[in-house]
């Protein structure tokens, strides 16, 4: 009998997140699996592309993925859309923030530009969105905060998280 993802068992899956609404939809943003990632067109060589492995409803993952993966077996492919809730949250406008840019240049050893990575001092990490002679704008909010995504979760094995061999159904092995 082929174990499902019920919480507290262990599932490896690989996942592919593509962006679900506007001019780039269907865009793939995250992938686990390195035949989508240079099918795509997004395989960089300074990146372990490996299936994604945590212990469902214990929150390591999006809520939406945790919740979809739920029931499924090994072997199941299932394609799920989440609204912002669900994935990266509701944009929020308070987490844009002005700062004084001599500031913000001293604190992080460089040149405040468009795009620059930046950490408060708080740890939160933002990127910088506008810059001018005064003051530097950045945004602490996650890139995909306020977008609807959509997940391919292909299982690939469940198991209990004590169990030594996990259950791969008949798949055989995982590539």
């Amino acid at each position: 009998m082929t174990a499902t993802a019920e919480p507290g068992r262990i599932a490896i899956v690989h996942l592919t997140g593509r962006l679900a609404d506007g001019d780039d939809a269907g865009a793939v943003f995250e992938t686990t699996d390195v035949d989508v990632a240079l099918a795509e067109g997004v395989y960089h060589d300074h990146r372990d592309f490996a299936p994604l492995e945590f212990r469902v409803g214990e929150g390591h993952v999006l809520p939406g993925v945790d919740e979809a993966v739920r029931g499924m077996a090994p072997g199941e492919t299932e394609t799920v859309v989440l609204d912002p809730a669900d994935a990266y949250g509701a944009r929020d406008d308070d987490a844009v923030v002005a700062v004084d840019r001599d500031a913000l240049e001293a604190r992080s050893d460089t040149t405040a530009a468009v795009d620059d990575l930046v950490r408060s001092e708080r740890g939160d990490v933002g990127w910088v969105v506008a810059v001018d002679d005064a003051e530097a704008v950045v945004d602490f909010n996650h890139e995909l905060a306020g977008r609807r995504v959509a997940f391919e979760i292909r299982v690939l094995e469940v198991h209990a998280a004590d169990d030594t061999h996990a259950d791969t159904g008949d798949r055989g092995e995982v590539a």
